[in-house]
């Protein structure tokens, strides 16, 4: 059984510009006290023809966590342009946060992102060179594929081999289904609902607050204990 459960997700700032930071406030469950930090990571997949052009954007550490409900602010900055294929830039791509423990990974929640430019004149006729300054990306938020992981969460080597914990939400999804098919559209993301395995809802109130002052070990984040 998890000893961590992530409770919500909410995309904050969304749709906005291509250039904008990412921002997620996350709120999850510990179900007992951990020792050990909860890696947390954003990552931006770059092209569906290779992992090579994905991007870390930001990875935090966050910890010990007490038992309880949390919540958190993670930022991170956009992905590097530079480092996109030319051909990639504009339309579908994927983001994945995920969390770890002991470098375990036993959560992963990918969203499909649409980049496209704002300007209607310019999405019908396109630069050649992609000009990120009037592109928008569009996170799609109320769709998020949710995959969890069985993992040891004592003492003993990380299995490589982990196994979907099948009263959880889905089995382990291969990196190649994770990364965005070619021939997908952005019409296609909003109404194909067999996308959907998971919908992480919001809380309807957070309760009086505890600041984990020194507990979050990055500047990106900030960190809320509730009763």
């Amino acid at each position: 059984m998890s000893k961590v459960n992530v409770v919500n997700v909410l995309v904050l700032d969304n749709p906005c510009f291509f250039n904008n930071q990412f921002q997620f406030e996350i709120v999850f469950d510990s179900y007992e006290d951990l020792p050990e930090d909860l890696e947390w990571k954003i990552i931006y997949v770059g092209s569906a023809e290779s992992e090579e052009y994905d991007q870390v954007l930001d990875s935090v550490l966050v910890g010990p966590i007490p038992a309880g409900t949390h919540k958190f602010l993670f930022q991170a900055p956009p992905p590097d342009s530079s480092k996109i294929p030319v051909a990639d830039c504009v339309g579908i791509t994927v983001l994945l946060l995920t969390c770890s423990y002991k470098e375990r990974e036993f959560v992963r929640i990918g969203y499909y992102v649409n980049v496209e430019y704002a300007d209607p004149e310019i999405r019908e006729n396109p630069p050649a060179i992609p000009d990120f300054t009037k592109l928008q990306r569009n996170i799609l938020a109320t769709n998020p594929r949710v995959t969890k992981f069985t993992i040891d969460w004592g003492e003993s080597v990380p299995n490589n081999n982990q196994i979907a914990d099948n009263n959880n939400v889905t089995s382990p999804t291969t990196e190649n289904n994770i990364h965005p098919p070619n021939n997908i559209s952005s019409t296609d993301l909003q109404t194909d609902e067999t996308r959907k395995t998971d919908t992480l809802e919001i809380p309807n109130e957070i309760k009086s607050n505890i600041n984990l002052e020194n507990e979050c070990q990055s500047n990106n984040i900030s960190m809320e204990i509730t009763s």
